[in-house]
């Protein structure tokens, strides 16, 4: 029998109450690791908690955080191309935006196809996560452009720092891939936003280190960036240190 790693019975949730998400987010719990501590054969006590989704841990953990993720950005860039896109899009902006659009959608539709053959059911993280956007005007550049910099942003460092808890050496190929996409996004707005004039925007020293490295958030933290976004309610676990 694998040995199981203590996880804390108080979890946090992530869902409708934008101030009660506030409050979650403003706790001392970054650097936990949050919903994705180790887990083994027999840890399986259902996703459940007092009717809300828990993404749970391990692996099973890891493709439903990412998926949460994936389906957050489809649905931001399928606003941004079903709203012809922000006045003032170039052709150029728009290409790029289509392109973003589509690379999220298959990335949502991946997890959603590895999700329903690898993990049971009753540990599936819903298809159809409801989010609340309306915070973006999404007929204004600068509004769509900061969203689409921040969550960019984010989704790198969110699988930069979930790498460590991946146990499948086919899960980690699969997520640097994926997280090697998400940069080039990134770069891309990045390069929108500023302007091709300024040749250092696409990685700035806001988002690379001094050893040259790229950020590496726990979940605490992106959840804390993009929960806000979030209408369904999940719950997280946070290990012990």
């Amino acid at each position: 029998m694998k040995k199981k790693k203590s996880i804390e019975v108080t979890t946090q949730t992530v869902g409708r109450n934008r101030r009660n998400f506030l409050k979650v987010s403003g706790l001392a719990i970054a650097g936990s690791g949050l919903l994705l501590a180790s887990c083994s054969d027999d840890d399986d006590n259902g996703n459940m908690l007092g009717g809300t989704f828990d993404l749970g841990t391990g692996d099973v953990g890891v493709l439903n955080y990412a998926y949460a993720l994936e389906q957050l950005e489809a649905a931001f860039y399928t606003n941004v191309v079903n709203g012809s896109f922000y006045a003032s899009a170039s052709a150029d902006e728009k290409a790029i935006l289509l392109d973003l659009y589509n690379h999220e959608v298959n990335h949502r539709e991946f997890f959603k196809a590895a999700i329903g053959a690898n993990v049971p059911m009753e540990q599936q993280l819903t298809a159809d996560l409801e989010f609340d956007f309306s915070s973006v005007d999404f007929g204004d550049r600068d509004s769509v452009l900061t969203t689409a910099r921040i969550l960019e942003d984010t989704g790198v460092s969110a699988y930069n720092g979930a790498g460590q808890y991946i146990q499948t050496a086919a899960y980690l190929t699969l997520a640097g891939k994926i997280v090697s996409v998400e940069a080039r996004h990134a770069a891309a707005i990045r390069t929108i936003i500023n302007g091709s004039a300024d040749y250092t925007a696409f990685a700035g020293d806001d988002i690379i280190d001094d050893n040259g490295l790229d950020l590496a958030e726990s979940p605490a933290d992106v959840i804390s960036k993009a929960g806000g976004f979030f209408v369904t309610p999940f719950t997280y676990k946070k290990p012990q240190a």
